[in-house]
């Protein structure tokens, strides 16, 4: 178990001593508002060090302001990627449409920001480090609930006790399954498996995405910069989510690769790059979905409590409001009870209405029909004329308050 941050030797006596599970987006972002409010705040983290790198991950509508409070907007705009275009093919690898990147994905020019995962990470560690106890290479082995505090045991064996505990441990979160019982209960599958990885970039991109589309599958190259590396993507429709695949990394490649065998343009040189890749990530597109996000002296933010999935583009987002929005709970209700509750109530709708992208449309980059891939081409060939979108009112839907001091 590696420590850094705040001394574990000083008193803490007077402050309420919260557990986070996770050291990605939602965990220090909810632990630099909890510090701000007076909380001695410790993060545990499964990793010995933060995950640099990453795919490039959205900041929108509500979630900017969380950040310009922060006092991080500036970092993040200069960690921006500034994508320019978006180009289509069809399955010989023809042009569709070439479009800008702000009209394709739905961001606001000048105001939402795409960043990588890995940066945005560094950031807010980078602001919460000295104020912050971290433990790495460690995470929960279980929590026991007692009366006024959580009992938590370690991986590594140390035993301590904490007032609360959240978990910001993602969609397959441990917390949540410890607390709350299966994900199986809380998990909506919608229809798509992914494999996610980088490859070297060969075909000399810069700031530019390229996707393939055939009725149900898709392959994307994304450069984030001008840079020798590439992010690759492998998207399919499945009925049914692959319940073998999930579990063993080799069935995953194996299911990727026959997915896509014979697939035009150039489709084959991006799987065979998956299997010289050291960082492939493979998942199902799915929400989570829960009638509570407490239970006791336990909570969960971010993709453990819901998660919209990669289609809408506001997991980030989501996980950066909710988090604002549970410490300023926390602040202004010294009981935790009524605290977790007007968490809810606040959040709870701005959940919803990010949810329901997925619903509206937000899915029809990967159609799985013929007819609907159509429909889709003739609708990007439409958006070379207009301007770009503005931000749809679901990024900007929740309204935030002052953040309030401990009371």
């Amino acid at each position: 178990m590696t420590s850094t941050g705040r001394s574990t030797g000083m008193s803490t006596t007077a402050k309420r001593r919260v557990l986070i599970s996770w050291a990605s987006i939602s965990g220090p972002a909810l632990a630099y508002w909890l510090h701000r409010s007076g909380f001695a705040v410790t993060v545990v983290e499964k990793s010995s060090a933060l995950r640099d790198g990453g795919y490039p991950i959205d900041i929108r509508g509500t979630a900017v302001e969380v950040v310009r409070r922060m006092g991080i907007l500036p970092q993040l705009r200069d960690a921006h990627v500034d994508s320019r275009r978006f180009t289509f093919l069809d399955a010989d690898g023809s042009e569709v449409a070439a479009v800008d990147a702000h009209a394709a994905d739905g961001r606001a020019e000048g105001h939402d920001l795409e960043v990588r995962r890995g940066d945005l990470a560094t950031i807010l560690y980078a602001i919460v480090r000295d104020d912050v106890e971290f433990l790495f290479n460690d995470s929960i082995d279980t929590l026991c609930q007692a009366g006024h505090r959580v009992d938590v045991t370690f991986h590594s064996g140390h035993q301590r006790a904490f007032d609360l505990v959240v978990g910001a441990d993602g969609m397959h979160s441990r917390t949540r399954e410890s607390s709350f019982g299966p994900e199986g209960q809380f998990h909506r599958y919608l229809g798509y498996c992914f494999a996610i990885f980088t490859m070297p970039n060969t075909f000399g991109l810069s700031r530019e995405l390229m996707m393939w589309n055939t009725p149900g599958k898709a392959a994307a190259l994304y450069a984030v910069g001008d840079n020798d590396e590439l992010h690759a993507f492998l998207n399919f429709h499945r009925p049914e989510p692959p319940s073998d695949a999930l579990r063993k990394p080799g069935a995953q490649r194996d299911l990727v690769a026959r997915t896509f065998a014979g697939a035009g343009w150039e489709v084959q040189t991006i799987v065979d790059a998956m299997d010289d890749a050291d960082d492939l990530f493979f998942d199902t597109a799915g929400q989570i979905h829960m009638p509570h996000w407490s239970t006791g002296r336990v909570a969960l933010v971010g993709d453990a409590a819901y998660a919209p999935s990669f289609l809408t583009g506001q997991g980030s987002s989501l996980a950066l409001a909710g988090a604002y929005v549970l410490a300023n709970a926390l602040a202004t209700n010294r009981d935790h009870t009524a605290a977790f509750a007007a968490y809810e109530r606040d959040a709870r709708e701005f959940v919803t209405v990010n949810q329901a992208l997925v619903g509206t449309g937000a899915a029809t980059l990967f159609p799985t029909t013929a007819r609907a891939l159509e429909q889709r081409n003739a609708l990007l060939r439409g958006l070379v004329t207009m301007p770009a979108a503005t931000a749809r009112p679901a990024h900007s839907a929740l309204a935030l308050p002052e953040f309030a001091p401990v009371p």
